[in-house]
């Protein structure tokens, strides 16, 4: 098996053009509808964890090979041995976006940050190939 190595960048351009139109919308909120400043203050500080992290240019990923899954996400690292892995679990929530669980033998389940992981169609066959059990399951409420 050949090692896989997955690397998101918090700065993208996809995250940057989201924050402008957001701070967009909440001046046009202010200017056009004559929205109370504070009222557009106190909507824009649920932007202030992307705001960080584009600034600080934090990174997020994960590396597997022959013995270990390894994940990180700004300073925090974690990684398991594939030996201690009974499966990994997919679930798909209602708003289409896929959560990765690792279900180890013991019954305890760890889920992988959703900056960490890579898109899940190019992650399930890669974890089928380092012979791992890949369950998926839809709209659930795990």
């Amino acid at each position: 098996m050949t090692p896989f190595t997955f690397t998101r960048q918090n700065r993208s351009p996809r995250a940057v053009a989201i924050l402008i139109c957001v701070y967009a919308a909440l001046i046009a909120l202010v200017v056009l509808f004559d929205a109370a400043w504070w009222l557009a203050g106190l909507l824009s500080l649920s932007t202030l964890p992307a705001l960080w992290d584009i600034a600080r240019d934090t990174q997020a990923g994960l590396h597997l090979d022959q013995d270990k899954l390894s994940w990180f996400t700004g300073h925090r690292t974690a990684e398991i041995a594939l030996s201690d892995i009974d499966h990994v679990r997919f679930d798909t929530r209602w708003d289409f976006s896929v959560r990765v669980s690792l279900v180890l033998a013991s019954g305890r389940r760890i889920r992988l940050p959703d900056e960490s992981a890579p898109p899940h169609m190019e992650f399930e066959p890669i974890l089928q190939q380092a012979g791992m059990r890949v369950e998926r399951h839809h709209f659930t409420a795990f």
